[in-house]
């Protein structure tokens, strides 16, 4: 059974073998590689949806050189030390890098559970779809989850947008939510060699509404950039990429290879 539910109507939705439908015949169809488009024109906003292709494509290369892999591990051990039950949400699960060590990990360890993943890109979901065949996934927004009340023992959520309502509605009493942020230090001699007035991190209280903090850790680590390619990558996949002046720009096209630091905040909450 599907935690999906009908963007239109709420009722589940019963994935067939080329569509998802509910018992009041709305109908979506699934794409070749598999996810589902949930986002209704009401809940876009915007002509262009989350990450364009030209970020999913920078994180993707990225990501895949292992730059963030402390992180990662982090990640996937305490998703293994917390999971409870069989459903995971991966809510902003982006180009998929995160969803496929989490299904990696779960499967090292022997740990049976049905992993979701939505995010509001198309492409980002394209990319997610081909990396994880295991994942059930659907083009949807965080602030419009397509998923059953409490049918979620644990949401993992990075770097994404936050809507705490539509998290407590979907995650089960006493589920577990794990979320990474960037923290004060992140990428700092970065923008130092961008930026004439370079700003730290606002890192904002920990305290979340319905939630209960279980457990913080603070992961921080220097990175060498050894090539302008995967500096620009990394640059093209944050949002000062659209934030950066002319001047900014090239100054950043010129850095050739530098050792920034990362530094990320990883926080345990259970549901209360």
């Amino acid at each position: 059974m599907s935690i999906f539910i009908c963007p239109v109507c709420g009722e589940k939705l019963e994935p067939a073998e080329s569509s998802y439908v509910c018992p009041n015949r709305h109908s979506f169809d699934r794409a070749k590689s598999g996810y589902v488009n949930l986002l209704l024109s009401k809940h876009m906003g915007k002509a262009v949806h989350g990450d364009n292709r030209f970020m999913i494509q920078a994180r993707r290369s990225f990501l895949n050189k292992g730059y963030y892999e402390p992180l990662c591990s982090a990640l996937c051990e305490a998703v293994c030390e917390h999971i409870k039950g069989m459903a995971i949400l991966d809510a902003g699960c982006g180009e998929g890098y995160y969803t496929a060590a989490i299904i990696d990990k779960l499967r090292e360890h022997n740990i049976a559970a049905d992993v979701y993943g939505i995010d509001i890109s198309k492409a980002a979901v394209e990319y997610t779809a081909k990396r994880c065949r295991e994942a059930e996934l659907a083009v949807a927004s965080v602030f419009h989850i397509p998923a059953a009340d409490k049918s979620c023992e644990m949401i993992v959520t990075l770097f994404a947008p936050y809507c705490g309502e539509e998290l407590l509605r979907v995650l089960k009493d006493d589920g577990i939510m794990i979320m990474a942020i960037p923290s004060a230090d992140h990428l700092w001699e970065l923008k130092q060699a961008i930026y004439d007035v370079p700003y730290r991190n606002e890192v904002k209280p920990y305290e979340l509404e319905g939630f209960e903090l279980l457990d913080k850790k603070r992961i921080t680590y220097d990175m060498q950039i050894g090539t302008q390619e995967d500096i620009d990558a990394l640059f093209s996949m944050t949002p000062y990429y659209y934030r950066t002046g002319r001047e900014q720009q090239e100054r950043l096209s010129q850095i050739g290879s530098i050792t920034t630091k990362a530094d990320f905040e990883l926080l345990v909450y259970r549901k209360f």
